[in-house]
C-alpha cells in the first residue's frame, strides 16, 4: 500500500512497531530521548512489514519477557546454558549493532530505540547478513527495565553515544543518572558490565562521576578512570565524524557489584516531572 493510497488514520505498519506502545499506562516523565520524524525508505518499510512479527517487539509494559523464548532458546535442556543476552539502548541506524552481532553470534542482542527508520534498517541488516541473534524493541527503555525484564537476566548493557543534552536546563534528560542506575542494576547479573561511550566531554565527566558514586557499580579500570575502546565496539560512522571534528571519545566500563545496595521502599525508581515535556 502506497502512502498516497493509505486511508487517513490507518497505521503505516499495521503489524510493525506501534507509534506509542505503552500509551498512557505509565506516568509522564522527563525522557532522555526525543523521537525524530524521518522518512522511512522503501527498503526499511519492507523490512518492518516482513520482519517485525518475527524479530520485533513493542515495549508496552504488559508482561515480563522470557528472553530464552524471545531468542529461540526455549528448548534448551537442563544441562545447557541459555545464550547470554546484552541490552543495547539506542542503536541509531544499527550498523554497529549488526557488526557486533555478526562477530559474536552466540550472544543475543536486545536492541532498543524509538527511531522507526533505524529499526527498519537494523532488521534489514540482520536479514541480509543472516543474523538470528538480534531482536529489536520499540519504545522506552525505562519501561522495559522496570516492567518487562526479570531480575539478573542481562549479561551486559551498552549505551553508545546517547544524546548528551548539552544545555544546562536539559541535563535532567541525560540517561545516565543515579535513578537509572538503581533501576538497571537488578536486571544485570552480578559482574555484568555496563559499557557507555560518548564523544561529549562534559557528559563523559558526568557519567564517570555518577557511575563511580553509585554503590551497585564498580569501575573495571584500576585507576578509576576511562577505559580504552574495546575491540568489540566498532568504530561507527557517527564516531568517525566526531573524531574528524577533533572530538575525544571516552569509553566507560563498569561492572555490577556482587551485592546490591538496599532499596528503600519509596515507589518508582525514576522521577516524574510535568515541566518542560519533550516535543513529539
Amino acid at each position: 500500500m502506497s502512502e498516497n493510497s493509505r486511508p487517513k488514520g490507518t497505521p503505516r505498519f499495521p503489524e510493525g512497531p506501534a507509534p506509542d506502545p505503552a500509551g498512557s499506562r505509565f506516568e509522564r516523565r522527563i525522557r532522555s530521548f526525543q523521537p525524530r520524524r524521518s522518512r522511512v525508505t522503501t527498503a526499511q518499510g519492507d523490512a518492518l512489514r516482513r520482519l517485525w512479527p518475527q524479530w520485533g517487539l513493542d515495549i508496552d509494559g504488559k508482561e515480563v519477557l522470557d528472553l530464552g523464548k524471545l531468542f529461540g532458546d526455549a528448548d534448551t535442556g537442563p544441562d545447557e546454558t541459555p545464550r547470554p543476552v546484552v541490552l543495547e539502548i539506542g542503536f541509531g541506524m544499527g550498523e554497529a549493532t549488526a557488526q557486533m552481532a555478526a562477530a559474536d553470534p552466540d550472544t543475543g542482542i536486545l536492541a532498543v530505540d524509538v527511531h522507526t527508520p533505524g529499526m527498519g534498517n537494523l532488521l534489514g541488516l540482520a536479514e541480509r547478513n543472516g543474523l538470528s541473534n538480534i531482536r529489536v524493541a520499540n519504545g522506552d527503555a525505562i519501561i522495559l527495565l522496570r516492567e518487562m525484564l526479570a531480575p539478573e537476566c542481562l549479561d551486559g548493557v551498552r549505551v553508545y553515544f546517547p544524546d548528551p543534552w548539552p544545555k544546562a536546563r536539559h541535563h535532567k534528560r541525560r540517561l545516565i543518572q543515579p535513578e537509572f542506575l538503581t533501576l538497571l542494576a537488578p536486571c544485570l547479573k552480578p559482574g555484568a558490565v555496563l559499557h557507555c561511550a560518548t564523544d561529549w566531554e562534559p557528559y563523559a565527566e558526568h557519567m564517570l562521576e555518577v557511575l563511580s558514586a553509585h554503590p551497585d557499580f564498580e569501575n573495571t579500570q584500576e585507576d578509576g578512570g576511562y577505559a580504552p575502546r574495546p575491540d568489540f565496539r566498532p568504530l561507527t560512522r557517527f564516531e568517525g565524524q566526531g573524531l574528524n571534528k577533533g572530538h575525544v571519545v571516552h569509553d566507560l566500563l563498569f561492572r555490577r557489584a556482587a551485592t546490591l545496595a538496599e532499596r528503600p521502599d519509596e515507589g518508582p525508581a525514576t522521577p516524574t516531572d510535568r515541566e518542560d515535556p519533550p516535543r513529539p
